[in-house]
């Protein structure tokens, strides 16, 4: 089976209509989210072909098949991140600054700041006194380095 388009996302279905149906998901490492050409496996092991049409991410809950009885949906390995918690506008900004410096690229959930686990991060963190924790974590979409030069 070849997927063309996503059908939906899961957390946009009816809670009924997920429920009458048999659910295999299909599990990803965060940064495989971004290939558009991919072959995958089901957890019941079911082997599909993914060649997105559009240019889009993939999105943990993304629904790739459904019909009356089966849904297929991206599911998300958790991956080693570190979560930040500046305590201040001050400590937000001097470890934002931080990671701009080092092209390293971040996600935000609520107040905390994620990025994968880098050792070097993680005793700046430290030497800067910021509150942090290293641990595996799933995030709904993948870390994207942001293209540009310091042309």
């Amino acid at each position: 089976m070849i997927i063309e388009k996503i059908v939906t996302n899961i957390e946009q279905m009816d809670k009924s209509e997920i429920e009458k149906r048999h659910i295999e998901k299909v599990y990803l490492e965060s940064e495989h989210l971004v290939k558009r050409i991919q072959r995958v496996k089901t957890d019941h092991g079911r082997e599909l072909g993914i060649r997105l049409k559009e240019q889009r991410d993939l999105l943990a809950g993304d629904v790739l098949f459904m019909d009356d009885k089966d849904v297929i949906v991206i599911d998300v390995l958790a991956d080693d991140l570190l979560v930040i918690s500046p305590r201040d506008l001050k400590e937000m900004g001097t470890i934002a600054h931080q990671l701009g410096n080092r092209h390293m690229p971040a996600q935000f959930e609520g107040e905390d700041i994620l990025v994968q686990y880098d050792y070097l991060v993680e005793e700046l963190l430290n030497e800067l006194n910021i509150p942090f924790k290293h641990e595996e974590r799933k995030v709904k979409q993948a870390f994207r380095h942001i293209g540009h030069s310091h042309g």
